[in-house]
């Protein structure tokens, strides 16, 4: 893929994918997400036009290395458990983009990662839990990237920065995960901490410069509740990776929620 003068520069997201297959269930824990939906569905309508293929950095793959999913026709990956019967037999039929992968790989590997390609692997749910209402028609090409098992949010960061130049050649960079994301600690008991990180994640991020914001995230482990709100940060990193491919793009809140899940606070953030 290479840069094409008639496309402008894709806004790149961070965005919090929710639980399990929610997309495709009924009743109360559908319409919990209401609000979430909302945002996803008007998430293409925003951008002014429509991206060529997207790029999903998953919460739910973890490697040592970076590695992007290179299936024409990717399978289905039902990373959950408990759900109804029906809900591991659903379907979420985008195409695979090879080239991509090929091209995401390279960009990678131009600053030092040792990516590679991986052709069997499926949608999880960080992925089509958030492609099924940003895109229900499942046309767009979707690529998944893998975050790295170190966690470490400066390779992170600089994994995003050497992905930046996908923005200007129609590529939609999604980060996937949750702002909070402690099972412990849900509802009720999670109301209190959640609020304080993300107040504090929106205060970092908002209105605020490249640098100062990058070496913030750098440093999440000192920002108030950071380890009640991510005892694993897998969920938080891929915020990293968007931060990096944001570059100077002012960073805007999303979607907010002060009770989601009945009574955490999250946030979902666009840049650019």
């Amino acid at each position: 893929m290479t840069g094409d003068p008639s496309v402008s520069r894709v806004p790149t997201f961070f965005l919090n994918h929710g639980g399990g297959p929610w997309p495709w269930m009924d009743g109360p824990m559908r319409q919990g997400y209401d609000q979430l939906e909302a945002s996803l569905n008007g998430l293409l309508p925003s951008l002014g036009q429509m991206p060529k293929a997207v790029l999903v950095v998953s919460s739910h793959w973890e490697e040592a290395e970076p590695r992007v999913s290179s299936h024409p026709n990717p399978p289905m990956l039902y990373d959950y458990y408990g759900f109804p019967e029906h809900t591991y037999h659903i379907r979420y039929a985008a195409p695979g983009n090879p080239e991509l992968a090929a091209r995401t790989v390279a960009l990678l590997r131009e600053g030092g990662f040792a990516a590679e390609e991986d052709a069997g692997r499926g949608f999880d749910h960080g992925t089509f839990s958030l492609m099924q209402p940003i895109r229900p028609e499942a046309d767009l090409p979707v690529v998944q990237l893998s975050v790295l098992a170190d966690f470490d949010a400066r390779r992170h960061i600089a994994m995003g920065r050497l992905l930046a130049p996908l923005r200007d050649e129609g590529v939609l960079v999604i980060g996937s995960g949750l702002s909070y994301h402690n099972l412990r600690a849900l509802g009720p008991a999670g109301a209190v901490p959640s609020a304080r990180f993300d107040q504090w994640l929106r205060d970092s991020l908002v209105g605020v410069g490249q640098a100062e914001r990058e070496a913030a995230l750098a440093q999440w482990e000192q920002a108030p509740a950071a380890h009640q709100a991510h005892p694993r940060p897998e969920h938080l990193v891929p915020l990293m990776v968007v931060a990096g491919s944001a570059g100077e793009d002012a960073c805007t809140v999303q979607f907010h929620q002060p009770d989601f899940f009945g009574g955490i606070a999250v946030t979902s953030f666009r840049f650019g």
